[in-house]
């Protein structure tokens, strides 16, 4: 499982440090796409070929499942980690995600996430008041503290 929160700098070139915390878990290559809520998803080889094998059990003859699929699958890249502990982010991916200067890697369960710092305190401050009502409807969800 990912967790954590680490503040690097994307440099000049568009490459980011990947935490070493990180890199033991997602290996010398992994896959990164487009995530929800602005930001940058990246997983290890097992965790991506499952939701690759989830995606093709969708119906095809559905719209969302078709825009669904493109959204994630169309930018996804494999990003390999350099000797210094780095990845290359794709230009298409790094305006994606808003990617300038500083960023922000977190864990997220079965993947990481990249982000904007800006955007990322932007959504962590909507959301910070409300965790009471979240964490009620988590429940709905079936999940409970």
């Amino acid at each position: 499982m990912f967790m954590g929160q680490y503040n690097h700098s994307i440099d000049a070139k568009g490459r980011v440090i990947i935490p070493a915390k990180f890199r033991d878990k997602l290996g010398q290559s992994f896959v990164v796409t487009k995530g929800l809520d602005g930001c940058l998803y990246g997983y290890a080889e097992p965790e991506w070929k499952a939701f690759e094998e989830k995606l093709a059990t969708l119906p095809i003859t559905n719209k969302n499942t078709r825009q669904f699929t493109r959204f994630f699958l169309a930018g996804a890249a494999e990003c390999e980690i350099d000797k210094q502990g780095r990845i290359l982010l794709p230009q298409v991916l790094r305006e994606f995600a808003g990617l300038e200067k500083e960023v922000v890697l977190i864990g997220s369960a079965s993947k990481i996430e990249i982000w904007d710092k800006e955007r990322f305190e932007a959504s962590n401050s909507e959301f910070e008041g409300n965790m009471d009502e979240i964490a009620a409807n988590m429940e709905t969800l079936g999940f409970s503290i």
